[in-house]
């Protein structure tokens, strides 16, 4: 399994992954003008999921086997865990952990950028076992 980690594949997931991530914090940024942080948060997941599903079926997987719609299915149910995470650990962090050691600038910035990393290993396992195989 450590193999995958070491792979052109992985560090193409990983480049996508990042440009989506990119997507998901900057519409995080911008939806949190007009909402919460934690809606924020969910709703950005979801733009950066779009962008990274795209990405990964064009650039990573060279597009898979699958159907379309089966992979999209198989994506979105791989990425309702990653958000689980995302959006737990940024809560974490944002409400709890950080407050508690001091940090008291960009605590937001911090915490959804930690949650936006957390889920990479689980969610390229996922992807290429059930969503591009």
């Amino acid at each position: 399994m450590m193999a995958a980690f070491r792979s052109r594949v992985f560090l193409a997931f990983l480049v996508t992954g990042g440009i989506a991530a990119l997507v998901n914090f900057g519409s995080r940024i911008v939806l949190s003008q007009w909402l919460t942080f934690p809606v924020a948060v969910a709703l950005a997941y979801m733009v950066g999921m779009a962008t990274a599903f795209v990405l990964a079926k064009l650039f990573v997987f060279n597009g898979g086997r699958q159907s379309i719609p089966r992979s999209a299915l198989f994506f979105v149910l791989v990425n309702a865990v990653a958000v689980l995470q995302t959006w737990g650990i940024s809560m974490l962090l944002a409400y709890y952990l950080l407050p508690a050691i001091g940090v008291g600038t960009h605590v937001d910035e911090i915490a959804h950028a930690v949650g936006i990393a957390v889920p990479v290993f689980t969610s390229f396992l996922g992807h290429k076992r059930w969503s591009f195989r």
